[in-house]
């Protein structure tokens, strides 16, 4: 079974995170994971190649996670390989005053990949069904017309946000966009190990912030959110892929082999010439041989 099926979830049976590995026993040699690696890496090149040069489809990668779940990581290891001029990384932050004046997908949308490009998001629009479920007050910063009182951050205003995820999602794919949506699972333990190591090792001290310790606290309530959120927008064109993330080469091997299966099944190629340029390309080939 390849990890695009075996982490595949399209919502169709209930999900209770508590019930999905973090870790997987029986893993590869680290050594392992990382040849497989490469050979991705150099198969991600071709089919980017190809992206690029047909310029018809375009591929958005969206990783989600607790924090010290590896996305940064993730992101340098799995991507290594690929051209940058056709690749973008969005990290999406506590959203500015401008953001704020705007629908919360206006942001997200001007980040969408281009035809023929990679677009990765380090956090993405989910963050507006996450942290501002988990802290509802932050949406009455947000303008939004109707909403002035906490209590109506409730569940039916999160269900219209699901809603929208899944109709931008759609969209997006109708339109040629394959979207690839990974949630690093990492159990509480492996978090506090991480952060340990984060305060122990001076050159790991500036990944520190008070805001880890702090959110940390709702670890139940963001696991709740997530199960949520991604129950609600998981579908079989949209789906998530849940990577056990307690071994970071483990999740980087298995986030890899999906981003190549998943891509392999656009029909991607090199444009083929058109007659008249193929008699172009003779006379050019003759012109420079001349020069011999």
């Amino acid at each position: 079974m390849t990890f695009a099926k075996k982490f595949f979830y399209d919502g169709k049976k209930a999900l209770d995170l508590n019930q999905n590995l973090t870790a997987v026993e029986d893993t590869p040699a680290k050594e392992v994971i990382k040849q497989q690696l490469v050979e991705n890496i150099k198969k991600l090149a071709e089919l980017q190649g190809k992206l690029y040069a047909q310029n018809r489809y375009g591929v958005l990668l969206v990783f989600q996670a607790l924090d010290a779940a590896g996305k940064d990581s993730m992101i340098r290891h799995v991507m290594s390989g690929i051209n940058p001029q056709g690749c973008e990384v969005t990290s999406f932050k506590q959203p500015s005053s401008l953001e704020l004046d705007h629908d919360y997908l206006w942001r997200i949308h001007q980040h969408v990949p281009a035809k023929g490009n990679i677009g990765i998001f380090n956090r993405s629009y989910y963050e507006d069904v996450l942290v501002s479920r988990v802290h509802p007050e932050l949406i009455l910063n947000s303008h939004l017309a109707g909403i002035t009182q906490l209590d109506q951050v409730d569940g039916q205003f999160f269900d219209k946000r699901f809603e929208d995820i899944t109709y931008f999602e759609n969209y997006l794919a109708r339109n040629g966009i394959l979207i690839l949506k990974f949630f690093l699972h990492m159990s509480k333990e492996e978090q506090r190990l991480r952060f340990l190591r984060r305060i122990e090792l001076p050159s790991h001290n500036w990944k520190f912030s008070e805001a880890d310790i702090k959110e940390r606290q709702y670890w139940d309530d963001y696991q709740q959110a997530y199960q949520i959120a991604i129950s609600k927008t998981a579908t079989k064109k949209n789906p998530w892929y849940l990577i056990p993330s307690d071994d970071k080469w483990y999740s980087r091997m298995c986030v890899s082999d999906i981003i190549v299966d998943r891509m392999k099944e656009l029909p991607l190629h090199y444009p083929a010439m058109p007659e008249g340029k193929q008699a172009e390309l003779k006379q050019a080939l003759n012109f420079l041989k001349k020069e011999e």
